[in-house]
């Protein structure tokens, strides 16, 4: 579930045209930002409350240098965790200018524990990632990919999409962007479906920017793996997330926020 909630998080970076290092100027959030959801799951047509998520970011410093840290928490309630446990803790570190420093996540899902690392480096105007994977099993997989255009992770990647302008976005529109996955580096398709007006769990109905993101199913055709709102606004706020998962389906829902950069221009109704 959470894998598909941070995909959802770093879509409007599509636009950016790849180079290594890929430094941009932030315009879309602040340190002391936090953002907060509730995670419902579909049972036999019942949606169920299964838990929530708080993404927060503040000011660090990484190897001396002054950085966002940002942190993407996930925890099942105690009703669902009789059905299924999630237990994530995602950290990232990212220069100023949104450039990415490191990447860690730790996952407890079901009975499956999982841990991810990647350190980057840019040696000769490229960009390195060395990557560390460690399985339910506790076997280890390290890797390392060197490439002229930008890697990204999860966070890393959150921090940027957020900064970049859709206005010039069509519908239908697909796009395209690297990021690493365990220990490899993996492409990412995603539409652009126009956009929509949702109420959040905040009672605020927003306008909305709306991308599918697409996998392919036996190499000969696509399917939705999930679905995500953006505000239509300058800080571009993950609202909702619809997850296609092979047990059912689940929703993350926008239930509050503070400390945000800009005014928020998006609402329709509400707030």
């Amino acid at each position: 579930m959470k894998h598909y909630f941070l995909y959802t998080l770093i879509l409007l970076a599509l636009c950016v045209k790849a180079q290594a290092q890929c430094p941009a100027v932030n315009t879309a959030f602040k340190a002391g930002e936090e953002l907060n959801y509730t995670l419902y799951f579909n049972w036999k047509f019942i949606w169920i409350k299964c838990g929530s998520a708080t993404y927060t970011t503040t000011n660090g410093t990484y190897n001396g240098k002054d950085c966002y840290r940002s942190d993407l928490l996930f925890r099942t309630n105690k009703k669902f965790d009789r059905f299924f446990t999630l237990r994530d803790t995602l950290l990232s570190y990212v220069t100023k200018d949104l450039v990415p420093l490191y990447f860690y996540k730790a996952s407890l899902e079901g009975k499956n524990h999982r841990l991810e690392e990647v350190w980057y480096s840019y040696p000769d105007g490229k960009s390195h990632a060395k990557l560390k994977y460690t399985n339910p099993k506790g076997d280890v997989f390290p890797g390392e990919v060197t490439q002229q255009e930008c890697i990204y992770d999860m966070m890393s990647m959150m921090a940027l999409a957020r900064s970049f302008d859709p206005k010039d976005y069509k519908k239908g529109q697909r796009l395209h962007f690297p990021m690493t996955s365990s220990e490899e580096v993996e492409p990412q398709t995603i539409l652009y479906k126009g956009k929509e007006e949702f109420k959040a769990n905040d009672g605020v109905t927003y306008r909305c920017l709306v991308f599918s993101m697409l996998d392919w199913e036996d190499r000969k055709k696509e399917k939705e793996i999930l679905r995500f709102y953006f505000s239509d606004d300058e800080n571009h706020l993950p609202l909702r997330i619809d997850f296609h998962l092979k047990f059912g389906t689940a929703k993350a829902f926008y239930s509050g926020g503070k400390n945000l950069r800009n005014p928020v221009k998006s609402i329709v109704k509400g707030g």
